[in-house]
């Protein structure tokens, strides 16, 4: 298997978002919990270009996908 070719870091830097583990947390914190029934990016604190990226990202089960789907289960935590 091989390493994760992105960080969580490097996910929040590609979305435009403060990416140090601070900034990181306070986002999850601030935004969660996302309910089940809202898809990640149609989450409404995205902006277009966000939502964007991550649906293709997801679409294309790039290498990003993996840790789209570990920012949306933060999101989701109680």
């Amino acid at each position: 298997m091989e390493p994760p070719v992105h960080a969580l870091k490097d996910l929040f830097a590609q979305l435009g978002l403060p990416d140090d583990a601070d900034a990181i947390a306070t986002f999850i914190r601030t935004h969660a919990p996302l309910p089940e029934r809202v898809k990640l990016a149609d989450a409404p604190f995205w902006t277009n270009a966000q939502a964007s990226f991550l649906r293709e990202k997801l679409a294309e089960d790039a290498d990003w996908a993996e840790l789209v789907d570990q920012l949306d289960t933060a999101l989701r935590a109680r």
